[in-house]
């Protein structure tokens, strides 16, 4: 009894207790700053965007006006919603290359129906938004289901959006005056108003609304969880029970509908439609650089739809903020380039500490 009673008294001594007990490691400062951004992969693109705008205000103190800033605003608002599109796409390991001509495709589709089809204006939009979400299911299924590569399945339909574009256009632009009488519901988004003494388009608070609906979407609802779970793990997420195929369809036909906004919005800020818009070969690659400099791991699971807007909003500063300073316009490119290759870097470096 005696031995049974010393035994426990050992058992319950500190060697036990000190056994069940966990110490957090100990980081280093820069282990510390590397889990920080880990957390927060949004706050290298916002250093980043908050350093650009005093060094460009420094250089030209009318870089700080508001209207300049209100002119970068709207430069971004086509590239910033297929952003949102973009950044679905990649948050589930994957990518879409077919973004920028799917928007102008739908552009085209929702001139020819109302100037040759004579289909109401308002209806015309409506069928260009289901034709727009329908594309991009297509992209979905035939990644979850016929398990083709999101590079190779978004590269070939990039390829039938354009021809597509130019075969039922008929290679024909339609005016911005003609929209504006017969049509003038597909320019909505170009209307704006006064603020501050500047000029504030639709388009840019209609890319804030959407911004801060996605990014509560994709935090606080199970479905963002999902996402965030698939392209984490796909794997891992199926047996957890997350239905991995569904996610996926669901994702691309939500980023051919933001594509169909970003279309409408095109027309709002162009005023025309033409099916040679340049959005079709450039939206694809100005969508990813958004996404890659604003922190968005390109290895999918890690991000958010802040940072891409962050990542958005640099491009757009660095572009006007270098031509207000008279340089080179190549410049930008080349500033941008380094910006991507960096931004790519540090993810690669902040991946570690999940690893």
């Amino acid at each position: 009894m005696a031995q049974s009673d010393n035994y426990e008294s050992k058992t319950r001594g500190g060697k036990a207790d000190a056994l069940a007990q966990f110490e957090a490691p100990k980081r280093s400062a820069l282990g510390q700053l590397q889990h920080m951004l880990h957390q927060t992969p949004a706050l290298v693109p916002l250093v980043v965007l908050v350093v650009a705008i005093f060094v460009f205000g420094y250089l030209n103190s009318n870089f700080l006006r508001v209207s300049t800033l209100s002119t970068i605003f709207q430069q971004i608002g086509i590239v910033g919603v297929l952003g949102i599109a973009q950044t679905l796409v990649i948050l589930t390991a994957g990518i879409d290359l077919s973004v920028g001509a799917m928007a102008v495709l739908i552009t085209v589709l929702m001139g020819q129906l109302s100037f040759r089809y004579g289909v109401p204006a308002e209806l015309s939009v409506i069928i260009a938004m289901t034709a727009g979400t329908l594309m991009g299911a297509l992209n979905g299924f035939l990644v979850a289901k016929m398990k083709i590569p999101p590079f190779i399945t978004t590269l070939g339909t990039w390829q039938i959006f354009l021809a597509t574009n130019y075969i039922f256009s008929r290679n024909e632009t339609i005016r911005s005056r003609d929209i504006e009488e017969q049509a003038g519901i597909m320019q909505f988004w170009g209307n704006s108003f006064s603020l501050f003494d500047a000029r504030v388009t639709y388009a840019v608070v209609l890319l804030i609304v959407l911004v801060a609906i996605m990014a509560y979407v994709l935090r606080a609802t199970a479905w963002g969880r999902h996402v965030y779970a698939v392209g984490d793990d796909a794997e891992a997420a199926k047996l957890a029970g997350v239905k991995t195929d569904t996610i996926l369809i669901q994702v691309y036909a939500l980023a051919g509908l933001f594509c169909a906004i970003a279309a409408w919005v095109m027309i709002g800020r162009f005023g025309s439609i033409t099916p040679s818009a340049s959005t079709g070969v450039l939206g694809n690659i100005q969508s990813i650089t958004a996404v890659v400099i604003g922190g968005i791991s390109l290895f999918g699971g890690r991000g958010s739809i802040v940072g891409m807007f962050l990542g958005a909003l640099i491009v757009g500063v660095f572009e006007m903020g270098l031509r207000m300073a008279g340089a080179d316009a190549q410049w930008t490119y080349l500033l941008i380039g380094v910006l991507i290759i960096g931004a790519v870097a540090i993810d690669q470096w902040i991946r570690k500490v999940s690893a």
